[in-house]
């Protein structure tokens, strides 16, 4: 019983017998360039002392080579292929159906088994254009005739790599220096130009970008519009001089 329904056990009355079997790589290469209803080999099984015995003979249309890349009409794939029967290791395997009726049945009980050439020498021939082939590296190198003037034209490193290095390598120079030191360097610096942008500040003060914004933002504005858009300059607290507003209060 499963969860489904019953399962329909004909295939056990009917003894049926289903195959699982290991083939070579080249062998299933060769069966690809058969046409879709073409025939691939046939499968002759017998029995020899009591014992099974199953052979898989390929097609003679499908010996030639050119499928692996190989134009060399000397070689062939072999066509003689034995099967070696193997045991499920104890366990029994079975292959089940799923209907659009939504019925289960089996089709039959699995025979494990690896189909191996028969080792002559069409078969030492191909292992050898095989290895041959293994061997091959897979990249080559390739001297140009002359330099390439494409836009995909290969350069050493490009503009936003160096802006960046030069960016990291300038940064990783500065040290954050005390509170106080810096401080001083900036109301030196606003004591000869009331606006400054952060690059010059950096300039000055030798300082990281984000600590030296973290203390504007304290002691400074940073003006985003008008005359003197993206400058910074002191807090009104903070400066030596008088804006003209305040000189005109004063007055």
């Amino acid at each position: 019983m499963s969860d489904k329904g019953e399962v329909n056990l004909t295939g056990v009355k009917q003894s049926k017998r289903v195959w699982l079997v290991k083939v070579p790589k080249y062998l299933s290469q060769q069966w690809g360039k058969a046409s879709e209803k073409g025939e691939v080999g046939k499968i002759t099984i017998g029995k020899k002392q009591g014992k099974s015995e199953v052979d898989f003979k390929l097609n003679a249309d499908l010996t030639g080579l050119d499928a692996l890349g190989e134009k060399d009409a000397s070689l062939h794939v072999p066509r003689d292929h034995p099967f070696t029967m193997h045991s499920v290791g104890g366990q029994t395997l079975a292959v089940f159906s799923h209907s659009d009726k939504d019925e289960i049945s089996l089709e039959g009980m699995v025979h494990r088994a690896e189909c191996k050439p028969v080792v002559n020498d069409n078969y030492m021939k191909l292992k050898k254009m095989q290895i041959k082939e293994s061997t091959k590296p897979q990249r080559l190198s390739q001297q140009l005739e002359r330099a390439v003037t494409t836009v995909f034209k290969p350069v050493a490193n490009h503009n936003f790599n160096m802006e960046y290095e030069k960016k990291k390598k300038s940064e990783g120079k500065m040290v954050r220096a005390e509170r106080q030191v810096v401080l001083d360097m900036l109301f030196s610096a606003f004591e000869k130009h009331r606006y400054y942008n952060i690059k010059d500040l950096v300039e000055i003060t030798k300082q990281p970008v984000t600590y030296l914004k973290e203390i504007m933002r304290e002691i400074g504005t940073y003006n985003s519009k008008g005359a003197h858009k993206s400058t910074w300059e002191l807090k009104s607290e903070y400066r030596h001089y008088q804006s003209a507003d305040e000189e005109e209060m004063q007055t």
